[in-house]
């Protein structure tokens, strides 16, 4: 038998988990990619330029929070596996309280970024049309935040097929509704009919699921009115200081993709829509991969509470298989389909050999994006956060950004020096945190991770 029969249920375990986070992470992120084709088949090149930065910048600043708050999903599966309802009834509430304060900060950060817009050095036709369009996504990161706190007591509890849900439902109203919005034939509202798709789709989504959590049955036990009455500042404290560095992982690598973008829009519009088709491609693998990490995360938090050093490894390990896996299938339908996945954007030629150079460089690095999401994952997973942080800040703002300016301005590499850059920061990531994960997982470490 290949696989022993713990082994073997920690695989199933984590799939099961798993699969429905990939389906709404990719739900997510095929909101964005569905954003992109159609602005970039209905409106041309200019305005996929224009929406996919400003789209890059929002959820630049917005990653704190959707970073941070997915600490919280371990901590309620720690509470789950400890049978804990008022502890989870506790994270929960808190939880809401801290994405609240990220909501007010964030967006007025944000409303910032777009009122000083030409702070970012883009061409004039592309300040035009972003502009406009980032005051209204910086309004929907909203409930964006808000809805990625509600989905974490989904989550941690395993009924990871609910947030599924709702996300899938969101896609298709998304798409709708931006159809109505662009169209000529309705709307005819531009760019920013997309703009007001997003806006709509993430009220409503949070909306649903937030009235799902609070009143269906699964959720009885947590919510009981002895619940109500349990102290929260020492949860949002717990939440926030952990949240604070666990967000800034996230945002560390998201900046560094938007500053990427940034830096395109400085050598030409035909490379910024390039880059924009490319990391579109490049980002689907990759939220599908933070699944992984997320279940990952998961099975380690229960692994914590039920006080269990080997399925905390275990776990971990099977997480890391199951990346290695996925992100070579990906790399390879990559390599072999660039050119169909570059066809779905646009039919220009210089944008799409463009793209296909950048796709190639994309298929490098999936192996290297995969192990370190889920590295980070599990990391969480044990609470962990302060390190890989510091890890994360020198891979992409001492290593890759850095590293790709040096190779896109001073050599004839221009796009793709960019690109390396971001291939050698996700490589040192990936190194680091894995021998981080291994590390506090040894016996020694466990045991003083555990208490014992």
């Amino acid at each position: 038998m290949l696989f022993s029969k713990p082994v073997q249920h920690e695989i199933k375990q984590t799939v099961q988990l798993a699969i429905p986070i990939i389906i709404a992470q990719l739900g997510v992120v095929l909101m964005g990619v569905a954003d992109n084709i159609m602005v970039g088949r209905m409106l041309g090149k200019t305005a996929l330029g224009a929406a996919g930065l400003a789209n890059s910048i929002a959820f630049m600043i917005g990653s704190l929070a959707v970073g941070g708050l997915a600490v919280v999903a371990p901590l309620v599966s720690k509470a789950n596996a400890e049978d804990d309802p008022g502890r989870i009834n506790q994270l929960f509430r808190s939880s809401m309280w801290v994405a609240g304060g990220f909501s007010i900060i964030l967006t007025a950060v944000t409303g910032v970024c777009a009122a000083y817009f030409g702070w970012f050095g883009q061409p004039e036709p592309i300040n035009i049309l972003a502009q406009p369009f980032l005051w209204v996504i910086a309004l929907s990161n909203i409930p964006l935040i808000l809805f990625v706190a509600t989905k974490q007591i989904s989550d941690g509890l395993g009924l990871t097929r609910v947030a599924m849900t709702v996300t899938l439902v969101g896609l298709a109203l998304n798409v709708s509704l931006n159809f109505l919005g662009m169209s000529e034939n309705y709307f005819n509202l531009g760019i920013m009919g997309a703009a007001y798709a997003t806006l709509t789709t993430r009220v409503v989504m949070l909306v649903i699921l937030f009235s799902y959590v609070r009143f269906n049955r699964r959720f009885i036990r947590v919510f009981q009115d002895a619940h109500r009455v349990l102290p929260l500042r020492s949860s949002i404290q717990l939440i926030t200081r952990l949240s604070i560095p666990g967000g800034f992982q996230f945002f560390f690598e998201i900046a560094a993709f938007s500053i990427a973008v940034i830096m395109m829009g400085w050598i030409g519009e035909n490379e910024l829509a390039a880059h924009q088709v490319a990391i579109n491609i490049a980002s689907t693998f990759y939220m599908m991969a933070s699944g992984i990490g997320f279940a990952g995360g998961i099975r380690v938090g229960d692994g914590r509470g039920q006080g269990r050093p080997a399925q905390i490894r275990r776990s971990g390990n099977v997480a890391i298989g199951l990346v290695i896996a996925f992100m070579t299938t990906t790399m390879l339908s990559m390599v072999f389909f660039d050119a169909w996945f570059v066809s779905l954007y646009l039919n220009e030629p210089l944008v799409r050999e463009i793209a296909i150079r950048l796709i190639f460089i994309a298929a490098i690095f999936q192996l290297s994006d995969g192990l370190q999401v889920v590295a980070l994952g599990t990391l969480r997973g044990l609470s962990d956060v302060t390190i890989p942080t510091i890890i994360t800040f020198v891979a992409y703002w001492v290593i890759a950004l850095p590293l790709g300016y040096v190779l896109a301005f001073y050599t004839e590499l221009a796009e793709r020096g960019i690109w390396y850059g971001l291939l050698a920061g996700l490589t040192a990531s990936a190194v680091l945190l894995l021998f981080r994960f291994y590390y506090l997982t040894r016996p020694d470490q466990i045991r003083k991770k555990l208490g014992w």
